[in-house]
């Protein structure tokens, strides 16, 4: 898939303020370090589409831009927000969980992980939401350019292993990503082209 065009739509906290046309979704969460805004960057190849930041959890809002005229790209709040109070940690969560329960257009989630670090808790109760709520997910591992090719291929192994070993039948699909050098951008572009030709 060619990227055309990435524009921002709208942000906001409430699911029904969300764009109402009929257009699929993809969604992208993660812990609020796990580089996902340079990981959004990456894949439409704006350098600022999605704003990046030293503090983690800079992303409290529900952030839609429009891709190419024809889907949008989510870019919704980290999980596990380190410097934001319990009360907002609360309040992020519920438009999270809502905007996954009731919103229609979305197609499919993608939740990053930094392939660097063992499975996280917090990430392994995330995707058994996800499972259990029917929502389908994709895995993709972020940071792959901070490893070497061996390390990298052993975390991935080890993650996958541990999946299995727990609550997965089968490995979700899964992409190995690095924004700093667009590993992986072609892979996840064209999984997302091929969902859309499927909904055409």
């Amino acid at each position: 898939m060619k990227i055309n065009s990435a524009e921002f739509v709208i942000s906001n906290q409430e699911v029904k303020k969300c764009p109402t046309n009929r257009l699929p979704e993809y969604a992208f969460i993660g812990r609020s370090n796990v580089g996902k805004s340079s990981l959004i960057n990456m894949l439409t190849d704006h350098k600022n589409l999605a704003k990046t930041s030293g503090r983690p959890g800079k992303t409290q809002l529900i952030n839609h831009f429009i891709i190419n005229k024809n889907w949008y790209l989510v870019d919704l709040p980290g999980y596990g927000y380190a410097r934001v109070s319990k009360s907002s940690k609360a309040k992020f969560q519920k438009f999270i969980t809502n905007y996954f329960e009731k919103r229609e257009q979305l197609v499919s989630a993608f939740v990053l992980v930094d392939v660097r670090h063992d499975p996280q808790p917090i990430d392994k109760e995330f995707m058994q939401y996800l499972g259990e709520n029917g929502i389908p997910f994709s895995i993709i591992f972020t940071k792959a350019d901070k490893l070497k090719p061996m390390a990298l291929e052993r975390n991935v192994e080890n993650y996958k292993a541990e999946l299995l070993a727990g609550m997965w039948e089968e490995m979700p699909p899964y992409f190995v990503t690095s924004a700093s050098n667009k590993t992986g951008r072609d892979e996840v572009l064209a999984y997302i082209d091929g969902i859309n030709q499927t909904i055409d």
